[in-house]
């Protein structure tokens, strides 16, 4: 339990709180809509990822005691709002897109219902969740199919928050990662964990070969050494020395990853090592991860453009208010414009299963069609969690099939569109009538 949960918020969300207890109408019904306005430079389809982490602690969202008088000492608050925080537990409805869906520009991913003042302490927890987990997840999933079918290890940890590191490594799970280097991840969400060796370990031994010994001994010949701390080739050879030809793996952290690659395979085999997989890291991102599509790599290991690279850390969602006692509100600034009213959203395929468009609906349903999609799934219901919620690896079911569903263009690591466009509609007549 994280007992500080509740103060995941800015200042100015309790402002709000306070000033609407003063006025009455911290009581009002209200709905507030996670969207992005647009994806981030490059994109063609986001990954909705993060839902799971949001609804796992909204149970320990409550404000203690100790919470009450630091933000009273501190005068945040003021004698009715900490009454009010000391009561507080959310009882309204959540829905939202399930983690693993694709979204869009203007896509409802998230959608909080009740009381102003229950709903509006959450967004600031929502968004940091949501905004990193997204990101991550859309990031990853593009490295996933850059790699072709080939394994991708989460190695990104040590290059963010350590928190941050546990929950990218989920994100990256979900988007297709077979495994991560992060042992809190494997715990919390069991995540398959995968791990080889440092350059500090070669160093710290008189040579590479008693390293590479050390190592086989603990961990069989199916370990994967390290073998370009000094010279590679060097190292291939005392790596099979050691371990003979069924050395499990070899892992190449720096250089030309595309002429090593080449270059190990071809020494391997010369060594007998036919079967000896070649693993490759070192700052590796989608597009150094197509480059090496022709080459013989069994493996990669990508971190630090999984955690901080293009598109990471935020995907540049927002939680605003749509619904006010059943009545559509809207924000008319320029370029921040929104559309009022609580959304329905569909996703429409061809007969073959190729998606075509993405459907939304303020305050009322699409009209039916055959081969319609609904994105939305309940979360939580006056305050309760629902049951049967998706699990991590039905998630990264959901992710496959949707990543199969759009238009190959969609698949493309090139600037362009989205892949999907998402349509605003009017309520069908029978609905609103």
């Amino acid at each position: 339990m994280n007992s500080d949960i509740a103060l995941y918020t800015d200042h100015y969300e309790l402002t709000m709180l306070s000033a609407a207890l003063r006025d009455g109408t911290a009581d009002r019904q209200c709905v507030f809509e996670v969207f992005g306005r647009r994806l981030p430079l490059g994109r063609r389809y986001g990954v909705v990822a993060g839902t799971g982490r949001i609804i796992e602690q909204l149970r320990d969202f409550t404000f203690t005691p100790e919470i009450v008088e630091w933000l009273r000492d501190r005068q945040v608050v003021d004698d009715r709002t900490a009454d009010w925080l000391r009561r507080y537990r959310f009882s309204g409805d959540i829905d939202g897109y399930a983690e693993g869906e694709l979204y869009f520009p203007n896509s409802p991913i998230l959608t909080v219902s009740g009381t102003f003042a229950e709903c509006v302490v959450l967004e600031t927890f929502v968004l940091s969740v949501l905004n990193h987990d997204c990101a991550i997840a859309s990031a990853a999933a593009r490295m996933v199919t850059a790699a072709r079918g080939r394994p991708l290890i989460e190695m990104g940890s040590r290059r963010t928050h350590e928190e941050a590191a546990v929950a990218a490594a989920r994100s990256a799970y979900l988007a297709g990662f077979a495994s991560t280097s992060n042992l809190a991840a494997g715990r919390r969400y069991g995540i398959p964990t995968a791990g080889t060796a440092a350059h500090a370990f070669t160093l710290l031994h008189d040579d590479e070969r008693a390293a590479f010994a050390s190592q086989v001994a603990t961990f069989s010949k199916d370990t994967t050494l390290l073998v370009d701390t000094y010279d590679i080739s060097q190292g291939i050879r005392n790596a099979v020395a050691v371990a003979g030809p069924d050395l499990g793996a070899i892992r190449i952290d720096s250089g030309d990853l595309s002429m090593l690659a080449q270059q190990s395979r071809d020494l391997l085999d010369e060594l007998g090592a036919t079967e000896t997989r070649i693993v490759v890291s070192g700052d590796l991102d989608e597009y150094a991860i197509a480059s090496l599509a022709a080459e013989p790599v069994d493996a990669y290991g990508a971190g630090t453009a999984v955690v901080v690279g293009s598109g990471a850390p935020t995907a540049g969602l927002v939680y605003k208010l749509v619904e006010v006692d059943g009545k559509p509100v809207v924000k008319r600034s320029e370029n921040k414009a929104t559309v009022g009213g609580r959304k329905t959203a569909v996703r429409r395929h061809k007969p073959t299963g190729t998606a075509t468009e993405e459907i939304i609906v303020p305050q009322g349903s699409p009209e039916p069609r055959p081969h319609d999609r609904p994105l939305q799934r309940p979360y939580v219901r006056g305050g309760e969690i629902v049951p049967d919620l998706p699990t991590l690896e039905d998630s990264r079911e959901l992710l496959r099939h949707n990543l199969i569903s759009i238009p190959w263009e969609g698949l493309k690591l090139s600037q362009g569109e989205p892949t999907i466009p998402v349509v605003c509609q009017p309520a069908s007549t029978k609905e609103s009538g």
